[in-house]
């Protein structure tokens, strides 16, 4: 397995070119939040933004839609229950699944989305355990999509490993019989894609906390958006994740960091690594 490298991650990452508009750079739909949940979707939402997409609608429940539109005034939202656009294929990149919830009306969303949008999409934690609880719908997960489990989430998909070694062999085993990029996330993320895997070495114990993961997905899903294949979408969101995470250290220690300071810190990752 490799290691990221800032080098690596320089010679892939885009520098944004001065005569553009946002209609250079992708309109994302996140599927995100619940009742009870909907702060997953307003850091994956704001993370996807900070990352660079052009345009952003959030999918959530119009009972909850107030919350996301005085958090993330930047973004539109799109009711679930409307039945008012239905085209998924209008955006450039889908990420669906932090906060969404496991019940039967996010089951049949996904399914939904799954038979109706045919590029990849950025799967996330509610949508892995909404597959894991029926494996019929991984056969219908379009082909360089992304996954992004955390070790339970994989292992509820998978089946139980007894350490991180076992679960990286079977996560680059099950990216290439699925035709799939994988993020096991942990303390040195895996990107595993078609037989070539790399680990992480950015980030600290400081994103060892809930929505750090939501974060990435949003990440990962604007470098889609913006039209970088998914495995250098997922790798350049890994590191740059990582690399906020670290650079946050300079001004809170571990214990205190907020997965929104790691946010607000990614406009100092991407010119670390531009520089």
């Amino acid at each position: 397995m490799k290691k990221l490298t800032k080098s690596m991650i320089k010679l892939r990452i885009k520098p944004r070119e001065n005569n553009t508009h946002k209609g250079h750079y992708g309109h994302a739909l996140l599927v995100a939040g619940h009742i009870g949940f909907m702060g997953a979707a307003v850091i994956t939402s704001k993370a996807c933004l900070r990352a660079g997409v052009g345009l952003l609608t959030v999918q959530v429940p119009k009972d909850e839609r107030f919350i996301l539109q005085v958090a993330v005034p930047e973004a539109m939202l799109l009711m679930r229950e409307s039945e008012e656009d239905d085209n998924f294929d209008k955006y450039s990149a889908i990420g669906i699944g932090p906060g969404l919830g496991t019940s039967k009306e996010a089951e049949e969303l996904l399914l939904q989305i799954l038979m109706r949008y045919e590029k990849p999409m950025v799967i996330d934690a509610d949508a892995i355990n909404i597959i894991a609880a029926n494996h019929k719908l991984l056969e219908l997960v379009a082909r360089d999509s992304i996954l992004t489990p955390h070790p339970k989430e994989f292992d509820r998909l998978f089946g139980h490993h007894e350490t991180e070694e076992a679960r990286a062999l079977t996560a680059v085993k099950k990216a290439k019989e699925h035709g799939v990029v994988i993020v096991l996330k942990g303390h040195r993320t895996l990107v595993t894609y078609a037989g070539t895997s790399y680990v992480n070495y950015t980030g600290n114990a400081g994103l060892a906390k809930g929505g750090s993961g939501d974060a990435l997905t949003g990440i990962i899903t604007a470098f889609m958006a913006q039209g970088y294949k998914p495995y250098y979408a997922a790798k350049l969101g890994v590191y740059l994740h990582g690399l906020a995470a670290d650079i946050t250290l300079q001004n809170q220690s571990m214990e205190s960091m907020l997965i929104t300071d790691v946010i607000d810190n990614l406009g100092k990752a991407f010119n670390d690594v531009l520089s």
